[in-house]
């Protein structure tokens, strides 16, 4: 247990961080009043109201964290956003194969540390928005599936301009190329892994079950 001394120190330390906290909330706010001075008057009114909530969120902000190499991570969970221009008839084989996997990426749980993904077609099929939320390091992850799926990966994105395929040592730079890192993003459960996530589904279907027997 922490001394009397140490008590003290720490309540000290919180009554002095406070005050700067709040001054750092109210220069925030001042700063939004003046992004939106020009905005639409229905943005302006929004913003008022909005205010209250708002505060709360500007003061809990935390600092930005990295994934690594590129992107953004928040506790135990990064993001990765692709554009990527299609090759001369990329985007229709690439929609078909995924019309015909009806969502099934496999592969993507024999990496396992996948949390989502995410093709979006764009500008008249001209280019692929590919997304995706991961656990921890950029490096890492480009490596798991270089090692466990790269050829998986070479028959979605060999319908993008200039990919070199994953066994190549350019494709590293091909994606960092192409990745663009998320200006905010919000996560559900940042300190849970992909695999704890999915341990925890079990347990509870295995409660569920449990307590259905029970109730039976």
């Amino acid at each position: 247990m922490p001394t009397q001394e140490e008590t003290t120190t720490q309540s000290q330390a919180q009554r002095a961080t406070a005050p700067k906290q709040k001054q750092n909330v109210e220069q925030k706010i001042q700063k939004l009043r003046e992004l939106y001075a020009d905005a639409p008057e229905l943005g302006q009114v929004a913003l008022e109201k909005a205010l209250p909530a708002l505060k709360q969120e500007l003061a809990a902000a935390t600092v930005a964290q990295s994934a690594g190499r590129i992107g953004a991570r928040r506790g135990r969970v990064s993001e990765l956003t692709l554009i990527l221009p299609f090759a001369k008839g990329g985007a229709k084989r690439l929609r078909g194969l995924l019309q015909l996997l009806e969502g099934n990426f496999q592969g993507a749980d024999r990496v396992g540390t996948v949390h989502d993904m995410r093709f979006v077609f764009l500008d008249n099929d001209t280019k692929l928005l590919f997304a995706t939320a991961y656990d921890d390091e950029w490096d890492p992850y480009i490596d798991d599936f270089a090692t466990k799926i790269p050829d998986s990966l070479d028959v979605l994105l060999c319908n993008s301009e200039g990919y070199p395929g994953f066994h190549s040592p350019q494709v590293k730079d091909w994606i960092v190329a192409h990745q663009i890192s998320a200006e905010a993003w919000y996560v559900a459960s940042p300190n849970l892994t992909a695999t704890e996530t999915r341990r925890l589904e079990r347990i509870g279907k295995a409660v569920d079950e449990f307590l259905d027997k029970v109730s039976g």
